[in-house]
């Protein structure tokens, strides 16, 4: 069954959708992006994770004393071009009841203790996406992002390229075109 898209206006926030970057946006940063809107508000602006962009490096990389071993083969992802010098952890996880819950910004302390927590994903991300405030709204007037609520077949998917066009796929017949285009449809 095919998901509606958020309607941004009848809701004051958009906490815990994501936010599918549309094909036209194509700054390398948010290119086919899917990312996780943790935090957004009109006073504060937005703050979220970017899904989809692993680096090609595993939390062991970086972290290497013992006490972060349960975490060394996490793959880490480019959270967004803010703060890109720190890593940061989120933990994911599934309520029938109450949809996708998380915790953000914890520590990896924290993350060690959630990876041990049955239903659990835990993430590792450089950097973040960041918004000041009014910035998001603007950008989805000029219909820069596509935001949905998840559902639980996201943790069934890896969280890699392949997720911006997996998720686009399935909103609507119109969305599985928009996902099919080309990288540089004017090339062709």
């Amino acid at each position: 069954m095919p998901k509606e898209p958020s309607n941004p206006k009848k809701s004051a926030t958009l906490d815990g959708n994501l936010l599918l970057a549309d094909p036209s946006l194509r700054d390398g940063c948010f290119d086919r992006s899917v990312v996780l809107l943790l935090e957004h508000g009109k006073e504060d602006g937005a703050f979220g994770l970017v899904l989809n962009h692993p680096i090609g490096q595993v939390v062991g990389d970086f972290l290497t004393d013992d006490e972060f071993a349960p975490l060394r083969k996490i793959a880490v992802h480019s959270g967004g071009p803010v703060s890109a010098e720190q890593m940061t952890f989120c933990s994911l996880w599934w309520s029938p009841k109450r949809g996708l819950r998380y915790r953000s910004r914890i520590s990896s302390e924290d993350a060690v203790k959630q990876s041990r927590m049955p239903g659990r994903i835990v993430r590792a991300f450089i950097g973040y996406s960041g918004w000041t405030p009014g910035q998001l709204e603007k950008e989805m007037k000029a219909n820069a992002w596509v935001t949905i609520r998840p559902g639980p077949e996201l943790f069934g998917q890896p969280h890699d390229r392949a997720l911006w066009t997996n998720v686009m796929a399935g909103i609507s017949p119109f969305h599985r075109i928009l996902s099919l285009a080309p990288d540089h449809p004017f090339l062709n």
